[in-house]
């Protein structure tokens, strides 16, 4: 496992004296603000703002929300219990589609939970509260090591001198830990490497020149920041040796959900013949899902299209607002995660990988 980095952001998520703390990512870079929470609907309302965003992230703020969700119901039958906290479980997972990891970590906490009243210790004052508030610590803490892995295994692909290309935020700001594209970034920066990270702006709502660009400059990493339509033009310069992204959720097949924008990007690294790789922890692999064209694809508001920072810009039109693409899996050169680097071909590369609990290189 690499050895600790220190996050160059404050904390995403902070749960303390059961209430937790979610660092309000649309007030960045420019503000430090954090919503608390405690109560699911706060968690709920953060998630569909994209106060919280990244699908490790969300997943984790959405255990935190369960277990807001669940204070009291030790006082009721089992039964009545599992159908109370299903109901939030439900209610949480309805606030943004396409991100696996949101139903992935409810699912995690229900089955605990579902252990717990059938093992017939639902009567134990406060001991269901606290079996989810220790799984959703579990979670939060697993993302933490996940991510350093992943910066283990993606390090060697960013050499000395090279130009890396990312694209949206795939950062500290959308794990618990130190990224999952990043991740292969400050490893590379801890061996001391010197290279330059491409950071497209990722419109409408710029996570990359908000949160990437300012997140790794915080760093000490030297970062361009490109409007998206430049990446043709910084690949076709020989600017760019490798591009790293994140991903919303992966098919069986290897099909890739990502932030809008990023099937464009790996159109344009096959045409140019840069390396597209893709870093994800084993919670953003979707084995049920058999292809892209299966993931729903969250559409978001007019809005976020006709205005930037709540200024009207745009004629009065109608809008089509994808929060995500697919990206086939054809484009992708290979899967960065906690147990290696995944290589095509993905039908096959990820069933081994799922069945045996990851089996990378």
């Amino acid at each position: 496992m690499a050895s600790d980095i220190e996050l160059p952001v404050p904390a995403v998520l902070i749960w303390k004296e059961d209430q937790l703390s979610i660092l309000d990512q649309t007030r960045l870079p420019h503000e430090t603000v954090y919503r608390q929470a405690q109560t699911p609907e706060v968690v709920w309302q953060a998630i569909k703002d994209l106060a919280v965003r990244g699908a490790p992230a969300i997943g984790i703020a959405a255990a935190y929300g369960l277990c807001l969700g669940a204070r009291g119901l030790d006082k009721k039958s089992s039964a009545d219990a599992l159908s109370a906290l299903r109901e939030v479980a439900d209610y949480l997972n309805s606030a943004r589609p396409t991100a696996v990891n949101l139903a992935w970590a409810l699912n995690r906490l229900m089955a605990v939970a579902q252990k717990h009243c059938q093992s017939g210790q639902s009567e134990l004052p406060g001991s269901l509260y606290q079996r989810l508030c220790d799984e959703a610590i579990a979670v939060h803490q697993e993302d933490i090591a996940l991510c350093r892995l992943i910066g283990t295994h993606g390090e060697r692909l960013i050499s000395e001198g090279a130009g890396v290309l990312t694209h949206c935020n795939a950062g500290a700001l959308a794990t618990g830990g130190i990224g999952t594209a990043t991740a292969a970034m400050y490893e590379a920066q801890r061996q001391g490497r010197q290279f330059t990270v491409y950071a497209d702006e990722t419109r409408p709502l710029l996570q990359g020149g908000r949160l990437t660009a300012w997140e790794l400059s915080r760093a000490g990493i030297d970062v361009r920041l490109l409007c998206d339509n430049m990446a043709a033009s910084v690949m076709a310069a020989g600017k760019i040796d490798v591009v790293i992204v994140g991903t919303d959720r992966v098919a069986a097949n290897g099909d890739v959900a990502n932030k809008i924008g990023t099937l464009g990007v790996a159109i344009l690294a096959n045409y140019y013949g840069i390396p597209f790789y893709v870093a994800c922890p084993y919670s953003t692999f979707d084995m049920q899902t058999p292809s892209g064209a299966e993931i729903e694809i969250e559409q978001r508001g007019a809005e976020e299209v006709l205005a930037i920072g709540g200024h009207r810009f745009a004629a009065d039109v109608e809008v089509c607002n994808p929060a995500f693409d697919v990206t086939p899996s054809a484009l992708v050169s290979g899967f960065i995660t906690e147990q290696g680097i995944i290589y095509p071909p993905f039908e096959e590369s990820l069933s081994q990988w799922d069945t045996d609990n990851g089996a990378g290189d």
